[in-house]
C-alpha cells in the first residue's frame, strides 16, 4: 500500500502518456503544447483524456530551458524612488506587457554588487532578456555582455563597450541649457554635479561647459561645486552648500538632474533666496512632479513615456540575433 501511494505521487511523464495512448512522445508533446494539426481528431482526444486522467502536468521550466523563451524580461534599475526611474519602469512595463511579456523589476541602488546579484538571480530564472537602467561597471555585467545575453541599456550606455542603448543626447541637453541661460542675459553662471557622476551627468555637464566656452565664457570663469553621494537630492543640497560657502548665490544655476535642483532649491529657500527671481535654476528630466511642486524650475524634458516602445524594439532585434543600435530620443527644454 505504501509503495503504491509513493508511485501514484510521482510526476507522470510524457513517456507514460505516450505509452498508454499508443503514440510517440513527440506527438504527445505537440498536443500538450496546443499543436494539434498534425494528429487526427481521435488521437488528440485520446491523448487529452489520458493527460487529464493521469494528472500529467507539463514541465514549463524544462521547456523554457530548451527554448530560452520564458516570456520574462528583467529590468535592473537604481533608486526607484527617483521619479525618472519610476517613469522609465512604467513605460517599459507597459510596452512589454503589450508585446506579451512579463517584467521583473529589481532595484540595484546604484551598487555594482547588487547589480551582479540580480543579474545572476535572473539568469537562474531563465529570463529572456535584460533592461539595465543607468548601469554601473561590474564583473557580472561584463560577463553577461561577453556571453551575448540580450541586454538593452537605458539612460547610461554600456560601461564597457557600445551596444543597444535607449536614451537622449545628454551632451546636447547640456548645451541647450547653456544656450537658454546665455540668451537670458546671464553672465554669472554656476553648475553643481555629483562627485561620483555617471556618464549621463558627465555628458550633461560637459556639454553645458563646452557650449558656454563657445559663447565666450571660459571654464575658469564658471562657478562649480560638487558633492559625494548617490542620492541626487542630498547631492544637490550639499553641492549647493559648497557653492555658496564663500560667495553669494549665483544668478543662474545648472543642475544635471531635477532631483539635484530640488536639493539646491531647498538650500536656497533656507537662505531666503527667491527662485527664480534671484536665482534661475535649470535642471534635466522635467518629470511629471514639476508641474505640481516645481513651477520655478526650467528643465530639459526627457520623453520617458516613449522609452518603452524603443526598448522592446531593441530586445526584438537582439532576440533575432541581430546587432543592437543606439536609439536617441528627442529632448525639449521646458521654460518656466
Amino acid at each position: 500500500m505504501t509503495k503504491q501511494r509513493r508511485i501514484r505521487q510521482e510526476p507522470v511523464s510524457l513517456a507514460t502518456v505516450a505509452a498508454q495512448a499508443g503514440v510517440s512522445i513527440a506527438t504527445v508533446s505537440r498536443i500538450v503544447n496546443g499543436e494539434v494539426r498534425r494528429a487526427s481528431p481521435e488521437t488528440v482526444e485520446r491523448v487529452q483524456q489520458l493527460v487529464s486522467a493521469l494528472g500529467y502536468r507539463p514541465n514549463h521550466v524544462g521547456r523554457t530551458l530548451r527554448r530560452r523563451e520564458s516570456k520574462i524580461v528583467a529590468m535592473l534599475s537604481p533608486n526607484l524612488d527617483n521619479p525618472a526611474m519610476a517613469a522609465i519602469a512604467a513605460s517599459v512595463e507597459t510596452a512589454l506587457r503589450t508585446a506579451g511579456y512579463v517584467m521583473i523589476l529589481c532595484d540595484t541602488h546604484d551598487r555594482a554588487d547588487l547589480q551582479d546579484e540580480y543579474l545572476n538571480a535572473m539568469r537562474s530564472q531563465v529570463v529572456q532578456g535584460y533592461v539595465v537602467v543607468n548601469a554601473v561597471r561590474s564583473e557580472g555585467l561584463s560577463a553577461a555582455v561577453a556571453r551575448g545575453d540580450p541586454i538593452v541599456f537605458v539612460g547610461r550606455r554600456n560601461p564597457d563597450t557600445r551596444g543597444s542603448f535607449v536614451g537622449i543626447d545628454n551632451w546636447r541637453a547640456g548645451m541647450d541649457a547653456a544656450d537658454h541661460l546665455w540668451s537670458g542675459g546671464f553672465r554669472e553662471i554656476a553648475v553643481i554635479y555629483p562627485s561620483q557622476g555617471s556618464s549621463a551627468t558627465r555628458d550633461r555637464v560637459g556639454g553645458f561647459m563646452a557650449r558656454l566656452e563657445d559663447l565666450g565664457m571660459p571654464t575658469s570663469a564658471l562657478r562649480q561645486a560638487e558633492a559625494p553621494g548617490l542620492s541626487h537630492l542630498e547631492v544637490g543640497y550639499a553641492a549647493a552648500q559648497n557653492l555658496v560657502k564663500k560667495r553669494p548665490w549665483p544668478p543662474a544655476l545648472f543642475c544635471p538632474s531635477d532631483l539635484m535642483a530640488y536639493g539646491a532649491y531647498r538650500l536656497a529657500s533656507e537662505a531666503h533666496v527667491q527662485v527664480p527671481k534671484e536665482c534661475s535654476i535649470v535642471g534635466v528630466d522635467d518629470n511629471t512632479l514639476n508641474a505640481w511642486i516645481a513651477p520655478w524650475l526650467t528643465s530639459v524634458r526627457i520623453p520617458y513615456a516613449d522609452f518603452g516602445a524603443r526598448v522592446v524594439e531593441q530586445l526584438q532585434v537582439l532576440w533575432a540575433g541581430e546587432q543592437g543600435s543606439e536609439q536617441l530620443l528627442p529632448h525639449e527644454l521646458i521654460v518656466r
